[in-house]
């Protein structure tokens, strides 16, 4: 390759690159969500300055199955999301990803510095109860449950609620041994159109693993579950905090 070409290279590797350039479009995805009260404490360990966690320690447990994914095909994520504040206006910040399909965790651990790690999780219906599992390895992690359909929501209140700025800490180290990236990123998701949304009593479940620590958040209470199918875009994203130049005064 000519150095002119060289440049042209967007992602790994060069041959032929996991994932296709963006934004990348969702159809048909399928959120359930979980949310529950935990130790503020405890989410502090996990939010980088300058986000704030609010005074209610809330905390999300996501399953999410994604049959058609533009780049990526078809799999399902699981993770933890955290509510904040960042310069006062509110927002989410990712502290785990779980998922089955290699593609998306290079991409997204490249572009946004999504916390993704291979895993196995699974969302179902199991008569009447809408059923997620995550397994780690062979060790099951966790395990949410939510009663299928069980209230509706209006979906324009639903999508207003997930255009928010959300926030990643995207950290890539040098071949030098230090690091070459160090920043909280921020996106928002584009063109949203929730189809349907319902909400119901939920209850959520952690098991310890020192892999796959999601039970470092106790589950204090279980608030609701939230069962929803939406299309989204997902874009490039921007810069919040540089936290090298920071360091170096820039």
């Amino acid at each position: 390759m000519k150095i002119a070409e060289v440049r042209q290279l967007f992602a790994m590797p060069p041959g032929r690159p996991s994932y296709p350039r963006g934004p990348y479009r969702f159809l048909s995805r399928e959120f359930f969500i979980t949310t529950f009260r935990t130790d503020r404490e405890a989410l502090e360990r996990l939010v980088p300055e300058p986000l704030v966690v609010p005074d209610d320690p809330l905390a999300k447990f996501e399953i999410i199955r994604m049959p058609d994914s533009q780049g990526f095909g078809s799999y399902t994520e699981s993770g933890v999301v955290i509510p904040v504040t960042y310069q006062g206006k509110p927002g989410s910040f990712c502290a785990y990803m779980f998922l089955d399909d290699d593609p998306p965790i290079a991409a997204g651990r490249e572009i946004w510095g999504f916390p993704k790690k291979h895993a196995h999780p699974q969302l179902k219906v199991v008569k009447e109860t809408l059923t997620g599992h995550l397994r780690y390895g062979e060790e099951t992690v966790a395990i949410a449950t939510m009663a299928y359909k069980y209230d509706p929501l209006d979906v324009a209140k639903v999508e207003e609620s997930m255009l928010h700025d959300a926030f990643n800490l995207k950290i890539i180290p040098s071949v030098t041994g230090g690091l070459d990236v160090l920043q909280l990123v921020r996106y928002k998701y584009q063109d949203l159109k929730v189809h349907w949304a319902f909400q119901g009593p939920a209850a959520l479940h952690f098991q310890p693993h020192v892999m796959a620590p999601l039970a470092d958040l106790p589950v204090r209470e279980v608030v609701n579950g939230t069962h929803l199918l939406s299309d989204l875009t997902l874009p490039y994203g921007d810069v919040a905090v540089d936290y090298l130049k920071d360091r170096a005064g820039a």
